[in-house]
């Protein structure tokens, strides 16, 4: 009986993902000036990682018994943003400010960690989708 309360969260979380990648973030920044978007988006993001950590977390531990490779690939997508938060998003914000503080470096290192940070967003939802494939 877990199977559809797990199905609940894996499509919460690829639904969510989806919106904020592709409606969201690009609302914002359609909408508002680029410096407040840029401002917005940083304070937006810790919460969207808390998000797809929690439930694809929960998920995964959900759908562990029922279907370990789901549940495996659910957990990494967990992990995934933990290491995105906690490593990656402090990073890609201090090359961001160094770049508007004029450091020419650091815009290069910022588009790297920008790209990095994107690529495994992509890969998270692209495995979130497959994961929601495998209900069928």
């Amino acid at each position: 009986m877990m199977e559809f309360p797990a199905l609940l969260l894996v499509s919460t979380l690829f639904g969510g993902m989806i919106i904020y990648s592709f409606g969201f973030a690009p609302m914002v920044f359609s909408t508002l000036p680029a410096g407040e978007a840029g401002r917005f988006i940083r304070a937006a993001f810790p919460w969207y990682y808390l998000f797809v950590i929690g439930i694809a977390g929960l998920g995964g531990v959900m759908l562990l018994p029922w279907n370990s490779r789901s549940g495996a690939l659910m957990i990494a997508i967990a992990l995934g943003s933990v290491y995105a938060r906690q490593m990656l998003m402090p990073r890609i914000n201090a090359a961001r400010d160094m770049q508007l503080q004029g450091n020419a470096d650091a815009k290069s290192r910022f588009g790297r960690l920008h790209g990095i940070s994107v690529a495994l967003n992509f890969v998270q939802l692209i495995v979130a989708g497959y994961v929601l494939y495998r209900f069928l």
